[in-house]
Protein backbone atom coordinates (compact mmCIF):
# COMPACT_ATOMS: atom_id res chain seq x y z
CA UNK A 1 0.00 0.00 0.00
CA UNK A 2 0.94 3.48 -0.81
CA UNK A 3 -0.79 5.89 2.02
CA UNK A 4 -0.85 9.74 0.58
CA UNK A 5 -2.46 12.50 2.68
CA UNK A 6 -3.92 15.01 0.21
CA UNK A 7 -4.46 18.58 1.53
CA UNK A 8 -4.73 22.24 0.94
CA UNK A 9 -6.48 24.98 1.76
CA UNK A 10 -10.48 25.73 1.62
CA UNK A 11 -11.40 26.60 -2.22
CA UNK A 12 -7.73 25.29 -3.49
CA UNK A 13 -9.32 22.59 -5.64
CA UNK A 14 -8.67 19.21 -3.21
CA UNK A 15 -12.30 17.57 -4.56
CA UNK A 16 -11.40 18.06 -8.55
CA UNK A 17 -8.20 16.64 -7.54
CA UNK A 18 -9.35 13.59 -5.58
CA UNK A 19 -11.95 12.32 -8.30
CA UNK A 20 -9.16 12.89 -10.81
CA UNK A 21 -7.52 10.32 -8.56
CA UNK A 22 -10.25 8.14 -7.77
CA UNK A 23 -10.88 7.86 -12.03
CA UNK A 24 -7.58 6.76 -12.01
CA UNK A 25 -7.35 3.65 -9.98
CA UNK A 26 -6.90 5.50 -5.82
CA UNK A 27 -9.13 4.43 -3.20
CA UNK A 28 -9.77 7.90 -1.61
CA UNK A 29 -11.02 8.30 1.64
CA UNK A 30 -12.82 11.88 1.97
CA UNK A 31 -12.53 13.31 5.59
CA UNK A 32 -15.20 15.87 4.68
CA UNK A 33 -17.50 13.07 3.78
CA UNK A 34 -16.98 11.22 6.84
CA UNK A 35 -17.33 14.28 8.90
CA UNK A 36 -20.42 14.68 7.44
CA UNK A 37 -21.52 11.02 8.41
CA UNK A 38 -20.48 11.68 11.63
CA UNK A 39 -23.27 14.01 12.66
CA UNK A 40 -25.59 12.41 10.57
CA UNK A 41 -29.18 12.23 12.04
CA UNK A 42 -29.58 10.32 14.55
CA UNK A 43 -25.89 9.50 15.53
CA UNK A 44 -24.26 9.92 18.82
CA UNK A 45 -21.88 12.62 17.33
CA UNK A 46 -25.01 15.24 16.04
CA UNK A 47 -26.06 14.18 19.76
CA UNK A 48 -23.05 15.48 21.03
CA UNK A 49 -22.55 18.55 19.07
CA UNK A 50 -26.30 19.38 20.23
CA UNK A 51 -25.58 19.11 23.80
CA UNK A 52 -22.69 21.36 23.29
CA UNK A 53 -23.72 23.68 20.86
CA UNK A 54 -27.16 23.70 21.47
CA UNK A 55 -30.51 23.04 19.27
CA UNK A 56 -29.71 26.40 17.64
CA UNK A 57 -27.37 24.44 15.43
CA UNK A 58 -29.99 22.05 14.14
CA UNK A 59 -32.74 22.90 11.28
CA UNK A 60 -36.29 22.18 11.32
CA UNK A 61 -35.73 18.57 9.98
CA UNK A 62 -33.23 17.40 12.63
CA UNK A 63 -30.49 17.49 10.32
CA UNK A 64 -27.14 19.75 11.35
CA UNK A 65 -27.75 22.99 10.43
CA UNK A 66 -23.74 23.68 9.45
CA UNK A 67 -23.83 27.48 7.94
CA UNK A 68 -25.22 28.60 11.68
CA UNK A 69 -22.36 25.94 13.20
CA UNK A 70 -20.10 27.07 11.29
CA UNK A 71 -20.70 31.06 11.93
CA UNK A 72 -20.24 29.63 15.82
CA UNK A 73 -17.23 28.12 15.64
CA UNK A 74 -15.11 30.22 12.88
CA UNK A 75 -15.31 33.15 15.37
CA UNK A 76 -14.26 31.19 18.35
CA UNK A 77 -11.28 29.24 18.55
CA UNK A 78 -11.91 27.30 21.67
CA UNK A 79 -15.80 26.49 19.78
CA UNK A 80 -13.80 25.33 17.28
CA UNK A 81 -11.99 23.14 18.99
CA UNK A 82 -14.45 21.51 20.87
CA UNK A 83 -16.22 20.71 17.60
CA UNK A 84 -13.02 19.09 16.45
CA UNK A 85 -12.43 17.28 19.57
CA UNK A 86 -16.49 15.41 18.71
CA UNK A 87 -15.92 14.69 15.02
CA UNK A 88 -11.60 13.85 14.39
CA UNK A 89 -11.76 10.82 16.66
CA UNK A 90 -14.76 9.60 15.06
CA UNK A 91 -13.51 10.25 11.59
CA UNK A 92 -10.47 8.73 12.09
CA UNK A 93 -11.77 5.56 13.16
CA UNK A 94 -13.90 5.45 10.16
CA UNK A 95 -11.08 5.95 8.11
CA UNK A 96 -8.95 3.70 9.55
CA UNK A 97 -11.68 1.02 8.93
CA UNK A 98 -11.71 2.30 5.12
CA UNK A 99 -8.14 1.78 4.67
CA UNK A 100 -7.95 -1.51 5.87
CA UNK A 101 -10.81 -2.64 3.62
CA UNK A 102 -8.79 -1.23 0.70
CA UNK A 103 -5.75 -2.67 1.73
CA UNK A 104 -7.27 -6.15 2.32
CA UNK A 105 -8.72 -6.21 -0.94
CA UNK A 106 -5.99 -4.62 -3.02
CA UNK A 107 -2.73 -5.26 -1.06
CA UNK A 108 -0.93 -2.39 -3.51
CA UNK A 109 -3.68 0.33 -3.08
CA UNK A 110 -2.71 3.46 -3.80
CA UNK A 111 -4.91 4.93 -0.48
CA UNK A 112 -5.30 8.63 -0.51
CA UNK A 113 -7.05 10.26 2.57
CA UNK A 114 -7.96 13.98 1.57
CA UNK A 115 -7.82 15.70 4.65
CA UNK A 116 -8.38 19.51 4.76
CA UNK A 117 -7.25 20.26 8.13
CA UNK A 118 -4.12 17.60 7.99
CA UNK A 119 -1.30 20.05 8.99
CA UNK A 120 -3.47 21.56 11.69
CA UNK A 121 -3.60 18.08 13.51
CA UNK A 122 -0.65 17.62 13.14
CA UNK A 123 -0.97 14.10 10.57
CA UNK A 124 2.14 14.90 8.03
CA UNK A 125 4.28 12.09 9.01
CA UNK A 126 1.18 9.69 9.21
CA UNK A 127 1.48 9.20 5.12
CA UNK A 128 3.76 7.94 3.12
CA UNK A 129 3.53 11.28 0.94
CA UNK A 130 2.00 14.40 1.20
CA UNK A 131 0.15 16.07 -1.61
CA UNK A 132 -0.78 19.96 -1.34
CA UNK A 133 -3.11 21.55 -4.07
CA UNK A 134 -1.72 24.89 -4.03
CA UNK A 135 -3.50 28.43 -4.68
CA UNK A 136 -3.19 32.06 -3.35
CA UNK A 137 -5.42 33.15 -0.80
CA UNK A 138 -6.40 35.81 -3.41
CA UNK A 139 -7.46 33.27 -5.68
CA UNK A 140 -9.31 31.50 -2.53
CA UNK A 141 -11.43 34.20 -1.98
CA UNK A 142 -12.29 34.97 -5.13
CA UNK A 143 -13.56 31.61 -5.42
CA UNK A 144 -15.43 31.06 -2.24
CA UNK A 145 -17.03 34.80 -2.93
CA UNK A 146 -17.93 33.66 -7.02
CA UNK A 147 -18.37 29.84 -5.96
CA UNK A 148 -19.84 28.97 -3.04
CA UNK A 149 -21.70 32.75 -2.53
CA UNK A 150 -19.67 33.30 0.76
CA UNK A 151 -19.83 36.89 2.08
CA UNK A 152 -15.94 38.09 1.78
CA UNK A 153 -15.49 38.76 5.48
CA UNK A 154 -16.62 35.46 6.07
CA UNK A 155 -14.76 33.87 3.67
CA UNK A 156 -11.64 35.82 5.41
CA UNK A 157 -12.43 34.14 8.71
CA UNK A 158 -12.18 30.36 7.18
CA UNK A 159 -8.80 31.26 5.25
CA UNK A 160 -7.47 32.56 8.09
CA UNK A 161 -8.96 30.11 10.31
CA UNK A 162 -6.65 27.69 8.60
CA UNK A 163 -2.94 26.80 8.25
CA UNK A 164 -0.69 29.43 5.98
CA UNK A 165 -0.22 28.73 2.28
CA UNK A 166 3.66 28.27 3.89
CA UNK A 167 3.02 25.83 6.34
CA UNK A 168 1.22 23.97 4.17
CA UNK A 169 3.75 23.78 1.59
CA UNK A 170 6.52 22.76 4.43
CA UNK A 171 5.14 19.90 4.48
CA UNK A 172 4.71 18.76 1.13
CA UNK A 173 6.01 16.08 -0.69
CA UNK A 174 4.46 16.91 -3.75
CA UNK A 175 2.73 20.24 -5.20
CA UNK A 176 -0.18 20.76 -7.26
CA UNK A 177 -0.29 24.04 -8.26
CA UNK A 178 -4.24 24.93 -9.29
CA UNK A 179 -4.04 28.36 -10.19
CA UNK A 180 -4.07 27.52 -14.01
CA UNK A 181 -6.54 26.03 -15.94
CA UNK A 182 -8.92 22.65 -15.91
CA UNK A 183 -6.23 20.91 -18.24
CA UNK A 184 -3.44 21.65 -16.75
CA UNK A 185 -4.61 20.45 -13.32
CA UNK A 186 -5.34 17.05 -14.90
CA UNK A 187 -2.02 16.68 -16.51
CA UNK A 188 -0.37 17.41 -13.04
CA UNK A 189 -2.67 15.16 -11.04
CA UNK A 190 -1.42 12.02 -14.08
CA UNK A 191 1.81 12.77 -13.47
CA UNK A 192 1.62 12.16 -10.31
CA UNK A 193 -0.48 9.15 -10.40
CA UNK A 194 2.51 7.62 -12.43
CA UNK A 195 4.96 8.74 -10.10
CA UNK A 196 2.53 6.67 -7.26
CA UNK A 197 2.48 4.00 -9.14
CA UNK A 198 6.18 3.81 -10.12
CA UNK A 199 7.04 3.93 -6.39
CA UNK A 200 4.23 1.21 -5.27
CA UNK A 201 5.91 -0.88 -7.93
CA UNK A 202 9.18 -0.54 -6.36
CA UNK A 203 10.42 -3.63 -3.99
CA UNK A 204 10.93 -2.49 -0.22
CA UNK A 205 14.27 -1.26 0.92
Amino acid sequence: MLKVGLTGGIASGKTVVAERLAALGADVIDADLLAREAVAPGTSGLAEVVASFGPAVLLTDGSLDRAALGRLVFADHAARRRLESIIHPRVRAAARQLEAEATTARPDAVVVHVIPLLVETGQADAFDRVVVVDVDAVTQLERLVAVRGMDPAEARQRIAAQASRSERLAVADEVIDNSGSPAELERQVDALWRSFRSRRAQPPP
